[in-house]
């Protein structure tokens, strides 16, 4: 059978690690719009890659079962790429629990239970999940471990907790890793691998409306005084997915890569810091 790789929204990041990974599989391009999902596909397939493109709601469990079903009767699915989510400038902190937190915890728990052995996943979360002031140890476990449709209950998930959308797209980028963390555990059952990276500012249409957005300020600043001096590109956050997915990266999993070009380290200890 054919070895299968998902990608779950195929936008610029999603697409530069298939590029990667990607080479004599089957890719299974899914996203929220059809339109999106067209469009990957055929700048994958004018460039030789064998795809096919589903609609899928990340927030809808009957949407990503049926997104497993289609991926299972493609072959055996080894690959996960899941980069889907909103950020704070696109939508109200619900929204963002909703799809960014619930979403992912929903992706891996489904897709963990089919990632066929020798398979490895990768999640894009946020430098901003390395912004939040540190939980519990309860409420990581929590964020780790709660049963997935229980998982927005959560008492400091209610909303009069979380009152801003920046809050909530910080604890659930913090809980992307944190889930991470657990399900490598039940994905290792399997013989596969799941980690996270989290990016900082990568050049794609999603940051340009950051850039451009109320916080754009505070985003151009934090280019500035970073050590890169730069924002990312979707091929840098493509080249650290390709170790964690490959031979190479083996020995890695339920690991949280941040990779944002010093931003988080001039936050906490540099010119960024909160006075």
């Amino acid at each position: 059978m054919k070895n299968v790789l998902v990608v779950v929204g195929p936008g610029q990041i999603g697409q530069a690690i298939a590029r990667r990974v990607g080479v004599g599989m089957h890719i299974l391009l899914a996203d929220l719009r059809q339109d999106n999902a067209n469009a990957a596909a055929q700048v994958l397939g004018n460039a030789g890659y064998e795809t096919s493109v589903a609609m899928v709601d990340v927030s809808s469990r009957e949407a990503v079962h049926c997104l497993v079903d289609q991926a299972t009767s493609l072959g055996n699915v080894t690959g996960l790429i899941h980069a889907a989510g909103v950020s704070p400038t696109q939508a109200s902190p619900a929204t963002i629990l909703k799809v960014d937190l619930y979403g992912t915890a929903l992706v891996l728990e489904t897709f963990g239970n089919v990632i066929a052995g020798g398979g490895a996943g990768v999640v894009v979360a946020s430098q901003s999940g390395h912004r939040l002031p540190p939980l519990t140890i309860e409420q990581n476990k929590e964020l780790a471990t709660t049963p997935v449709e229980e998982l927005l209950a959560l008492p400091f998930l209610a909303a009069d907790q979380i009152t801003d959308s920046l809050h909530a797209y910080q604890i659930s980028k913090r809980g992307n890793s944190l889930r991470v963390v657990a399900e490598a555990v039940r994905w290792g059952k399997r013989g596969a691998r799941i980690n996270t990276i989290s990016p900082g500012i990568i050049m794609t249409p999603l940051a340009k409306d950051e850039l451009s957005g109320p916080r754009g300020e505070g985003y151009r600043r934090m280019i500035e005084v970073s050590a890169a001096g730069r924002p990312g590109t979707p091929d840098e956050v493509a080249t650290v997915a390709a170790l964690l997915m490959g031979a190479d990266g083996g020995f890695i999993t339920g690991s949280d890569i941040l990779m944002d070009g010093g931003v988080t380290a001039a936050y906490w200890y540099g010119e960024l810091a909160p006075k």
